[in-house]
């Protein structure tokens, strides 16, 4: 299954999902194995580092030096890698409401990392985003 590519169908139908829990980003200098045990949400390598994003409980279990305290936000909708403005018009509705968003793209869905004290509101957008267009 490819997943749905059509903008309007996207927005309309996507059911954001809350995820329990703060998460947080951490790094690891280049070459840096994980700390044993350690299971991040995402693992993305660039050449200053690795960035990770784990549960903040797991990251102090571990030792690590973290930023962004942030809620996971899953967007319940199996949208194509070659989906074109979903991520953008998601985006941009946030950021008029001054929030900033760090979205991760997985296989199957997009995800979206909130500031932790405004995940309810970034909820709400996002519930109204869908309606405004046809949800």
């Amino acid at each position: 299954m490819t997943g749905e590519t059509d903008l309007k169908t996207l927005l309309a139908s996507m059911t954001p999902d809350l995820l329990d829990g703060i998460h947080v980003f951490a790094t690891l200098a280049p070459g840096a194995p994980h700390p044993e045990g350690l299971e991040p949400v995402m693992v993305f390598g660039e050449r200053e580092g690795t960035t990770l994003i784990v549960t903040e409980a797991a990251a102090r279990k571990a030792g690590l030096t973290v930023s962004f305290r942030c809620r996971m936000i899953t967007l319940d909708i199996h949208s194509s890698l070659e989906a074109v403005g979903f991520l953008a018009a998601i985006t941009a509705r946030l950021a008029a409401a001054g929030m900033g968003v760090n979205p991760v793209s997985g296989f199957y869905h997009d995800h979206l990392f909130v500031p932790a004290g405004r995940a309810e509101e970034a909820m709400g957008l996002l519930r109204q985003l869908a309606a405004d267009s046809g949800g």
